[in-house]
């Protein structure tokens, strides 16, 4: 971590520390402001709300959202649920991976993450997706390349 995210962690952790239940909400605010989790924020959160490494890393291991390295510019998260699977989610996601080479993790580039998740809260819309944020539903082949070109040009 360079100098000013430590600052940044510092700040939140002078925040945070003292509140009962402080980790999630701590791991959250911290990954706002970064991007990301950075490995060396474990012995620190560890030392400041009296946790073992092993809890801390535990937490950031169980939830998905929680990234250990910086992310990548965009972030397709295709839904896998069953009602999504039902409406065509599994050839949704082969297109993505064909479009932008890679099915499930980082391009080579690390310019996307594509990720499968496994409900969107969309259910009643399926196909559903998030790219960069920001949920699409009754998504079709045709609708999903749209959807990767404009963000490829910054659209």
């Amino acid at each position: 971590m360079n100098e000013q995210q430590q600052q940044v962690v510092a700040e939140l952790l002078a925040i945070w520390q003292h509140q009962p239940g402080a980790l999630l909400p701590l791991l959250h605010a911290i990954q706002d402001a970064l991007g990301w989790v950075p490995e060396d924020v474990v012995p620190q959160l560890s030392q400041a709300l009296n946790l073992s490494r092993a809890e801390v890393v535990g937490v950031i291991s169980f939830y998905h959202d929680f990234r250990t390295q910086p992310p990548a510019a965009h972030r397709l998260r295709v839904c896998m649920a069953e009602s999504c699977q039902v409406a065509g989610a599994e050839a949704l996601s082969a297109l993505a991976g064909q479009q932008l080479g890679t099915r499930e993790g980082e391009t080579a580039d690390g310019q996307w993450q594509v990720r499968p998740v496994y409900c969107l809260g969309a259910c009643a819309c399926s196909p559903a997706l998030q790219l960069d944020g920001q949920l699409h539903v009754q998504v079709t082949a045709e609708r999903l390349t749209q959807l990767l070109a404009s963000s490829r040009e910054g659209v």
